[in-house]
């Protein structure tokens, strides 16, 4: 067992909450029991995932995806008052990192998609944004097709560009806006979690092929290596639960 402080604190020493300014707090954000062996980690703290952690006998959930965020209703009502309801009820700590997550050299959503889809070279490239190259050009179809394998989901393929895609920017999750600035770059095909309606016609218009391969699918990377990390630090058992979801 390992106190749930010491836990806290070497999180918040790896991916320093305190540079960011984020839409929610990171952290602890739902208090529960003060020893803690087993963690369990998702992308979202949705009721699917505390009521699995809890037949796993978790001690903490640590999310990418947690609660408070700016603009929401404040009320613990309906939903929100379930969710926290089950975490109290059942003294489990919950974790959340949000913007910290993404952007972590190593254990970041970005570059864990990078490592995950195989791109050479993944380098930061300005904010949150990163960059790489291909192992070997591909097509457009090609390229959706390797990205289908290897995060089990299809993609939305938007845009025109180049007959052989070489150089890739990436952001994980609802990062669609960073387009005109994959486009600044000169990549060929931006990566991203979603799309909105503006991004196809930025697509089309200024010649990049743009994939939106899930705003859940391009996420799970990043929590479960900080989950890997902290087993391996502190001897914790760890375990990641992927509630699916298409979005």
């Amino acid at each position: 067992m390992v106190a749930r402080q010491e836990i806290l604190k070497t999180l918040d020493s790896w991916l320093m909450p305190e540079s960011f300014q984020d839409y929610c707090p990171n952290g602890l954000q739902v208090e529960g029991r003060e020893q803690v062996q087993r963690i369990v980690t998702g992308v979202t703290a949705s009721q699917a995932l505390l009521d699995a952690a809890i037949a796993a006998d978790a001690d903490m959930i640590l999310v990418h995806h947690g609660y408070f965020w700016k603009g929401e209703p404040q009320a613990l009502t309906g939903m929100k008052k379930n969710r926290i309801k089950t975490l109290l009820s059942h003294d489990i700590n919950l974790v959340a990192y949000h913007l910290p997550l993404d952007d972590h050299p190593e254990f970041g959503n970005n570059r864990r998609l990078g490592e995950v889809l195989g791109i050479a070279n993944p380098r930061p490239l300005s904010g949150l944004l990163w960059k790489g190259e291909l192992k070997e050009p591909l097509s457009a179809e090609a390229f959706a097709v390797h990205i289908a394998k290897q995060l089990n989901r299809r993609p939305l393929h938007l845009g025109t560009g180049p007959d052989l895609i070489r150089r890739v920017a990436w952001c994980t999750g609802g990062a669609q806006g960073f387009l005109p600035q994959a486009v600044e770059a000169g990549v060929d095909a931006y990566i991203s979690g979603e799309a909105s309606e503006p991004t196809t016609h930025t697509a089309r218009e200024c010649g990049i092929h743009y994939f939106g391969a899930g705003h859940h699918a391009t996420e799970r990377y990043g929590v479960q290596a900080l989950g890997e990390a902290l087993a391996r630090e502190f001897g914790l058992e760890h375990q990641f639960i992927d509630c699916d979801n298409p979005v």
